[in-house]
């Protein structure tokens, strides 16, 4: 469970004064911090009761305690930000209106930015990053409303109250059969209290001793002389002994018996180490003797084997330099491959080729071709001709057009200057 000073400080140190700002240098541990803003997150909702204000008003579940950590379902993800930071803007004491499933999104980013940069806080992130719906950006976001939802309801943290936790003491179980030094002195307590009670009335002390003494003079003749058998005294004092073994128990918290217990363990490893040392004496000199005999015996056989050896390394030689030639006769062998494929190559095109070649000599396809291009082409001037023949007839009418028209603008010019002169 985190406290709220560890909210608070989880917080300053992922934000600082704005967790939109970019982090030079970011620990191991930086992919996992959305995990713990996010359960920051939750904490504050419950202290701002979402759950009655909004979850049950909108007929929604409440989410996890991961839920803007992980990709689950985007556009649900999405839709739930959206309103929960209009509901924590709202409660924040701004006016923002509840989004509704089928407006812009990148409007309704804008607009929560927007809030968000007026409370003071910054937000040094492309707005797209909000749009997945889940993602450090959004837990960011949501944290700061609630930060600022809190603040405008005048909530503060309080220092946390750890409940006093009282040591029980050990109870040891006690044993009929043994007696504790404790046990004998309330015993012996017991009866020093029982006797200052009976001290207390002194003349009845005095009557029940002189009446004792009676009884001890009228009875002294009978107790001198015992009638009891010595084989049965001695068998009930068999029976009666196991009973009136008084055994004290020592502490073990002791520092006598610690001492005690040091010096036992002191002596034991002494003598253990007295019959070990011997014994790892001789297995120290076992073993050296053993060492040098294998070491004589490796110095024969090499003598022995050595023009084995020398034979063997002849051998891995001649081996290595046939191994150098199969790789060189491999090599040439894949180069004189490639050649071949390529001349087959070439062969096969100059095949086609020839084959194409032989195909378009022996057929008339192309005569045909050819002859209905003339004819088209026959046509298409025969068209040309007509069109050029229609243009040139147009342009002459057009040249006489305006010959006649220049010829009646002279004559309408020359007639009213000679109508003045006669004047």
């Amino acid at each position: 469970m985190v406290t709220p000073s560890g909210l608070e400080d989880a917080v300053s140190r992922s934000h600082g004064e704005g967790a939109g700002e970019a982090v030079v240098e970011r620990g191991p541990g930086a992919a996992y911090h959305m995990f713990v803003v996010m359960e920051d997150l939750v904490e504050k909702l419950k202290l701002l009761r979402y759950e009655e204000d909004l979850l049950r008003r909108n007929n929604l579940k409440p989410p996890s305690r991961h839920y803007f950590a992980l990709p689950t379902n985007p556009g649900e993800q999405f839709y739930m930000f959206c309103t929960l930071a209009a509901w924590l803007i709202n409660k924040a004491g701004r006016h923002f209106e509840q989004p509704q499933e089928y407006d812009d999104p990148n409007a309704t980013i804008s607009n929560i930015l927007s809030e968000l940069r007026s409370f003071g806080r910054s937000a040094d992130f492309p707005p797209s990053k909000l749009k997945s719906g889940y993602g450090e950006h959004v837990c960011y976001v949501l944290d700061c409303l609630a930060e600022e939802a809190l603040k405008y309801i005048g909530f503060t943290w309080k220092r946390p109250t750890y409940p006093v936790e009282e040591l029980e003491e050990e109870t040891v179980p006690e044993d009929d059969a043994e007696l504790t030094l404790n046990k004998m002195d309330e015993e012996f307590v017991e009866e020093e209290t029982d006797n200052e009670e009976n001290f207390i009335d002194l003349n009845v002390l005095k009557a029940q001793t002189y009446r004792l003494d009676l009884n001890e003079s009228a009875k002294q003749e009978d107790i001198l002389e015992s009638t009891t058998d010595a084989a049965e005294w001695s068998l009930e004092v068999e029976r009666v002994l196991p009973q009136l073994k008084v055994t004290i128990r020592t502490d073990n918290k002791d520092w006598r018996i610690h001492v005690d217990q040091m010096h036992q363990h002191k002596s034991g490893i002494e003598s253990a180490l007295k019959e070990t040392k011997g014994f790892l004496d001789k297995l120290h000199n076992e073993i050296g003797r053993t060492l040098e005999k294998i070491g004589s015996r490796e110095k024969y056989i090499n003598s022995q084997l050595e023009h084995l050896v020398q034979e063997y390394r002849a051998a891995q030689a001649q081996l290595s330099e046939a191994r150098e030639r199969y790789q060189q006769g491999n090599g040439g062998v894949t180069e004189r491959t490639r050649l071949l494929s390529e001349v087959t190559e070439e062969l096969e095109k100059v095949k086609q080729e020839m084959e194409e070649k032989g195909s378009s000599m022996t057929d008339g396809a192309p005569l045909v071709k050819i002859k209905q291009s003339l004819t088209k082409l026959k046509q298409e001037t025969v068209q040309m001709d007509i069109r050029i023949g229609v243009v040139e007839h147009t342009l002459l009418q057009s040249q006489l057009k305006e010959k006649s028209n220049m010829t009646r603008d002279m004559h309408a010019t020359i007639i009213p200057e000679s109508e003045m002169g006669s004047y």
